[in-house]
């Protein structure tokens, strides 16, 4: 069985997240959709929030699974026996970044292989941090976001 962990804060989902699942389950038996616990950061939606869009936007997918973690991505793999993990990229600066992360991992675990997709076009400048300005700004980000995070963050 082809079990992947797709990593990331998704703080919150965006439609570059979807973007990347929605062409990433097709590759694999079980998509795992893992928030990881970061304290580095301090995320503006709850952990349980992240949690329930993803769960909404997927409720009719059995292939994903949704969980948050803490501590190292590889050890999350060997707790869902994924075997992948699944990285967006958007610019070349993205790629040498995931790239080294990629290699940590597999010095690590050599049986955990990284799979990098690259997001559409349309999506290249769609990133969390900058949602969040603009959210925090007052701005409108419903063009960034699924329809399920849109109506709960305007609510």
């Amino acid at each position: 069985m082809r079990i992947c962990l797709f990593p990331g804060t998704f703080d919150p989902v965006t439609l570059g997240h979807k973007d990347i699942i929605d062409r990433a389950l097709p590759l694999f038996d079980k998509l795992v959709i893992g928030i990881g616990r970061n304290a580095n950061k301090k995320p503006m939606f709850s952990e349980k929030q992240r949690i329930k869009w993803i769960r909404d936007i997927y409720k009719d997918n059995a292939k994903i699974e949704v969980l948050a973690y803490e501590g190292l991505t590889v050890d999350c793999c060997k707790k869902v026996k994924a075997n992948f993990i699944l990285r967006g990229i958007r610019y070349v600066n993205d790629f040498e970044y995931e790239k080294a992360i990629a290699d940590m991992n597999r010095s690590i675990d050599q049986k955990i292989e990284t799979i990098f997709l690259t997001c559409l076009p349309q999506y290249t400048s769609v990133a969390s941090t900058l949602v969040r300005d603009v959210l925090r700004n007052g701005g409108d980000v419903s063009q960034f976001l699924p329809d399920v995070v849109n109506k709960s963050i305007s609510k």
